[in-house]
This record gives C-alpha cells, sequence and structure tokens, in this order.
C-alpha cells in the first residue's frame, strides 16, 4: 500500500491520498491521472487492468486501488 501512495502522490502531489475518498467523485482526478495511474501501477505492479476495472468506484480512492489491485494479482 506505501508504494501505491507514493505512485499516488508523485501524480498529484496536493492530495491527500490517505484520507480522500471520492478521488473521481470530486473531480480531484481526471481521465488523464487516472490513465497515468493506470501505466504506473502496470509498471510497477507487472499487472494489466483491463477495461471491465476502470469505474469510478475503483478510483475513489487509494484503498479502492489497493482493492482492485489485489484482486487482479489473485
Amino acid at each position: 500500500m506505501e508504494e501505491l501512495l507514493e505512485l499516488l502522490k508523485d501524480i498529484k502531489e496536493d492530495v491527500d491520498f490517505e484520507n480522500e475518498k471520492a478521488l473521481v467523485d470530486d473531480h480531484i482526478l481526471d481521465s488523464l491521472d487516472i490513465l497515468q495511474i493506470i501505466s504506473d501501477i502496470s509498471d510497477e505492479v507487472d499487472i494489466v487492468i483491463a477495461a471491465a476495472y476502470v469505474k469510478p468506484e475503483n478510483f475513489n480512492s487509494a484503498e479502492a486501488l489497493w482493492k482492485m489491485i489485489q484482486e487482479l494479482q489473485d
């Protein structure tokens, strides 16, 4: 999870990813940010995030992203 938080902070350093629960819903992340997150996660964790997983609820918080990564790794 720490690696994910660092990755997210590299993309948007002014966001409190540990506490924010509505990253997409509150328009904190835009589509370009999400594409960057997908690319960085794919590179760092060596997983493919299929289009079916690219939905707001998977990107609204660091916890949701972490849960998605865990599912994809299994």
